[in-house]
């Protein structure tokens, strides 16, 4: 009998510690309190609510927002990559001479490639490559003839 090994669940849930709050919230939340003090003890009070306003937003949202599912900041790391190296490649095609004039309205030699039919499969030709492949390659039509 093989042996039975337990598969470990809810691997992508963060532990809490705080409440719902889990080490890594907690953490973005104590960074942005520790720079709204330092910045409230640097400033006079209406430059500090200015200033200390949108600082709290921005780390009240990386600390405990979600998109689909992943944190925030995970987020905000796909965007930035995405600008710096994006996926979708565009082709900037340069025109030929002769797809200008065909564009332009000029007619141009149109040279056609012949064209070969290949003849359809057998039934017998299916059996065997059905037999090949399910198999794995150990039977050989080959071998028969």
């Amino acid at each position: 009998m093989p042996d039975q090994y337990v598969v470990p669940q809810f691997i992508e849930v963060e532990d809490k510690i705080l409440g719902p709050l889990s080490v890594r919230q907690f953490l973005i939340l104590l960074v942005g309190f520790m720079m709204d003090v330092i910045l409230y003890k640097l400033l006079s009070f209406v430059v500090f609510l200015l200033v200390a306003i949108p600082i709290i937003v921005f780390v009240g949202v990386l600390a405990l927002t979600k998109v689909n599912g992943m944190p925030f900041h995970f987020f905000l790391l796909n965007i930035i990559q995405s600008f710096r190296k994006p996926k979708l490649r565009i082709w900037d095609k340069q025109l030929t001479d002769e797809e200008l004039r065909l564009h332009l309205g000029e007619a141009a030699p149109v040279v056609l490639s012949p064209f070969i039919r290949k003849a359809p499969m057998t039934t017998s030709r299916l059996q065997e490559l059905t037999l090949v492949v399910n198999t794995g390659g150990v039977y050989r039509p080959e071998d028969e003839d």
